[in-house]
């Protein structure tokens, strides 16, 4: 582990739950109007009918009443847990985008992997999106190398500001790339993005194209879980590219500065800063994925009833794709020694604590526990140390 400068990505596992078993409220909407639909039809031919089909249209309302019944108990089960999915094989899998168009019920890998061989040093299997992932796991990427002077390097789907908050806070340099500016944000001409407006730090003030200073009123605004300023200028009235600046017919040109605003800048610099370095990413973090889904074929968890199981599957994965990594760095002799090693101080440790249970046994049965057993204790500890850094060289 080289500690210097790691590399996060997530990947999607498939979960052991078809989307036929997964239920948002539209889903469950859909299927109870069908079967209102249906219990209508049956209930028409009821009145019509006569002898026989009478039982059998019987026999068919109960089974569509009956189906009824439990999508309303889904729909019962989603509103209580407040979540906007539900999945009946795998209750903590979700209905998540693998890539492109393309959804499964999955699960959300996050992981984290060293530059120097491309050695996975922590996972977690999770069931949300990116944008609020990154934080966390550079906090146990410090906890992990012990240190926080290493450089992280994220794609554009963590890019969120109070994650980048978290990461200067806890003295990480981190590299996110930076997203393109959704349509819904652009000005009718491009010149007149916010990104072209210059921000000064002495002032509060942000300087338009057109030389024009938009101020704040010094209020601050919340926002799901940020709070933000709103930067605006009168002048946006008689202003002639005022339809090219802005859709607002109203207000005119609104920029909005969040508190989290400044780290999202310095990440911008420091990508242009360190232009070399970001370009690795992909080799880095992708390694691991490449072998374990393409040569593998661990795309999918094999266990059901939640995340600590798939964490277990996703963990032996993990742990036989860095087993076979340092078997390549080493080679298989240094390795094979290793283990020896391994096994031979496992054997003195365990002879170790057989000969202190078996002495402790005795003390015991003589009632006889005194503070020379400690002593003794102590001094078999000190032995087994000495016999496993000799087994060692």
């Amino acid at each position: 582990i080289g500690g210097e400068l790691i590399a996060g990505d997530s990947t999607k596992f498939r979960a052991q739950n078809s989307k036929k078993n997964n239920f948002n409220q539209k889903k469950i909407d859909r299927h109870i109007a069908y079967i209102d639909n249906k219990l209508e039809q049956y209930n028409k031919q009821l009145a019509e009918e006569d002898g026989d089909a009478k039982e059998q249209i019987k026999k068919e309302i109960d089974k569509h009443n009956k189906r009824k019944d439990d999508y309303q108990d889904l729909e019962n089960q989603l509103k209580e847990s407040g979540e906007t999915q539900i999945s009946t094989s795998d209750p903590e899998s979700r209905h998540m985008i693998i890539r492109n168009n393309i959804a499964e019920v999955a699960y959300n890998v996050q992981t984290t992997v060293d530059a120097k061989y491309c050695l996975p040093i922590d996972y977690k299997v999770t069931n949300t999106n990116d944008s609020k992932a990154m934080g966390n796991m550079l906090r146990r990427a410090k906890s992990i190398l012990r240190k926080n002077d290493f450089i992280a390097l994220y794609d554009k789907g963590y890019h969120t500001g109070s994650e980048l908050g978290t990461a200067e806070q806890i003295g990480i340099l981190t590299m996110v790339a930076v997203p393109g500016i959704p349509r819904s944000s652009q000005s009718p001409d491009p010149r007149y993005n916010v990104e072209n407006f210059e921000y000064s730090y002495e002032n509060d003030t942000y300087t338009c194209p057109m030389d024009q200073v938009l101020k704040s009123n010094g209020n601050w605004y919340k926002r799901n879980n940020y709070n933000y300023k709103k930067y605006k200028t009168p002048a946006c009235k008689t202003c002639p590219v005022r339809a090219k600046c802005t859709k607002s017919v109203q207000n005119g040109k609104i920029v909005q500065r969040s508190e989290f605003t400044p780290a999202i800048e310095r990440n911008k610099e420091r990508i242009e800063q360190y232009a070399e370095i970001y370009p690795r990413r992909q080799a880095i973090v992708e390694h691991p994925y490449g072998t374990i889904k393409r040569q593998w074929g661990f795309n999918y968890i094999i266990t059901k009833n939640g995340e600590l199981r798939a964490s277990a599957d996703v963990g032996f994965m993990f742990t036989a794709y860095i087993l076979k990594r340092i078997i390549n760095i080493l080679g298989k002799e240094v390795f094979k020694e290793y283990l020896r090693v391994l096994v031979y101080s496992f054997l003195l440790i365990f002879g170790q604590i057989r000969a202190i249970l078996s002495h402790f046994k005795e003390s015991i049965l003589a009632d006889n526990i005194n503070p020379s057993f400690f002593e003794y204790f102590a001094n078999r500890l000190i032995f087994t140390r000495k016999l496993i850094i000799i087994a060692s060289f």
